[in-house]
């Protein structure tokens, strides 16, 4: 088994790029600092790093063992914070999601914060691809997603749906694919996705979003509808965004013969246990 102090002072010392002030930070010195690389190196059978004078590079050996190393070390940080402190109503929750459900999401955790002060959610909107490399690299303690998770590191289940809308300017009020073709496509980072959805269960003509002219594109949740109540196009969105759009009166809703839901999935990191809090923030979403 490597030996977790060896492997702390390696994943700091590469982190830092300097042998002082990793001593400095570890409070060693820094021929302890050398001492623990060399035995570490020993340990694994590997030449961790090549010495250029007092620079240093990454073996491939080094820098595999630094990637799955400092996970490792992470993964023990939590272990030993959820053990010593595993409140279901204490401690900070990193959450991520896209909007459209953050919207809905959000508000039901800031009053859940409010029944618990010492609940601490920090929330951040992020399209799919961005939840899920942020569970996979720690960033983050949950994710919600509006499709399943793909990478190996990051596991997920179903938890709830939310209804695909396609939403045209307010002057619209029935739509064919000709009209949708005239008018545009007002994209956003989970647009792709959403449009695939709704509009291939729809419309037979549909194959790709590429067969429309892109007329607009926003990373803001709140402003996608924006160029859609000017007429400058139209988009799919999930029911929650177009709630909370507050110009209601300058679009136009679409009711179509096959209504889609997308699933949101809760996700997190396959190799880190859920705390108390975390499964608290995640029931409270599934009793919405």
């Amino acid at each position: 088994m490597i030996n977790p102090v060896w492997l702390k002072t390696f994943c700091e010392l590469v982190e830092v790029n300097h042998f002082t002030k990793t001593a400095e930070r570890l409070f060693m010195t820094q021929s302890g600092v050398s001492q623990h690389i060399k035995k570490l190196e020993q340990q694994v059978g590997a030449l961790l790093l090549e010495r250029h004078g007092k620079q240093f590079t990454l073996t491939p050996q080094g820098q595999s063992l630094y990637n799955r190393g400092s996970q490792l070390l992470k993964e023990w940080q939590f272990l030993e914070q959820q053990i010593k402190n595993d409140s279901p109503f204490e401690g900070r929750v990193k959450i991520q999601s896209p909007g459209s459900c953050g919207l809905k999401f959000y508000n039901e955790l800031l009053s859940l914060q409010s029944k618990h002060p010492k609940l601490y959610i920090e929330y951040a909107f992020a399209p799919n691809s961005g939840v899920e490399k942020a569970i996979a690299s720690h960033q983050i303690d949950i994710g919600f997603m509006s499709q399943a998770p793909t990478m190996l590191e990051v596991i997920g289940h179903k938890i709830a749906n939310e209804p695909l809308l396609l939403i045209t300017p307010a002057q619209f009020k029935t739509i064919d694919w000709q009209q949708l073709c005239q008018l545009g496509f007002i994209n956003h980072p989970d647009g792709k996705h959403h449009a695939q959805q709704l509009l291939s269960a729809n419309f037979a003509e549909f194959e790709s979003i590429a067969q429309f002219e892109c007329s607009g594109f926003s990373n803001q949740i709140n402003l996608i509808l924006e160029p859609v109540s000017l007429g400058l196009g139209f988009t799919v969105l999930p029911a929650h965004a177009v709630s909370a759009f507050h110009n209601q009166e300058k679009i136009h809703v679409h009711t179509l013969t096959h209504p889609v839901c997308e699933d949101i999935y809760a996700c997190h990191h396959r190799n880190r246990p859920l705390a108390k809090r975390m499964k608290t923030v995640i029931n409270e979403i599934k009793s919405l």
